[in-house]
């Protein structure tokens, strides 16, 4: 579980680093860039090999209808992602769909795995996210909403999501787990 934590806080400190220290950030220039993606890198693999290697821990057993709503609430948080880049409509509701995809991926994973590593792994990436939304919103109140995008964008992030859907389920698969249940 060490590895998973100093993942979570690797991640945590790579990412609000800009937004805690913005001075310190912006004084690094260029280099802070780099800093921040191997920072970024090394905590995936942190929180990979942590979470891998952790002992299973039982919390709770997740009912297995959770399956269901995990699986609609993944194509949302695809969703999400696709829409983000595209600025579909959705993008003029919601001020950051990247996070809320983040935050909608971290929830889903927390309905269906009641083990103690999954419950950090997921809780701290969701509160991560939390906390993200909540020190832009602070730093930046003022939002202007993107201008509206065609109806072409909407399809792309459609087909972007389902692209994506079937991709990570095919990683599931290969890692070993079943997400269709």
């Amino acid at each position: 579980m060490t590895l998973l934590i100093l993942g979570l806080a690797l991640w945590a400190a790579a990412h609000l680093f800009k937004r805690l220290a913005p001075a310190r950030r912006e004084a690094l220039g260029n280099a802070g860039r780099g800093i921040a993606t191997a920072a970024i890198l090394a905590s995936v693999v942190l929180m990979v090999l942590g979470y891998r290697g952790a002992e299973y821990i039982a919390v709770w057993t997740p009912p297995a209808f959770l399956t269901h709503l995990n699986n609609l609430l993944m194509l949302l948080a695809f969703y999400f992602y696709a829409a983000s880049g595209l600025r579909t409509r959705i993008t003029r509701v919601v001020r950051h769909p990247q996070l809320t995809g983040f935050k909608t991926w971290a929830v889903a994973h927390l309905l269906v795995n009641g083990d103690l590593a999954s419950i950090l792994l997921f809780g701290g990436l969701l509160a991560w996210a939390v906390a993200s939304v909540i020190l832009i919103n602070r730093a930046q109140p003022a939002w202007t909403r993107p201008a509206p995008a065609g109806p072409a964008a909407e399809v792309k992030a459609l087909v972007g999501t389902l692209v994506i859907t079937g991709a990570v389920m095919g990683i599931h698969y290969w890692l070993g787990v079943t997400p269709w249940g």
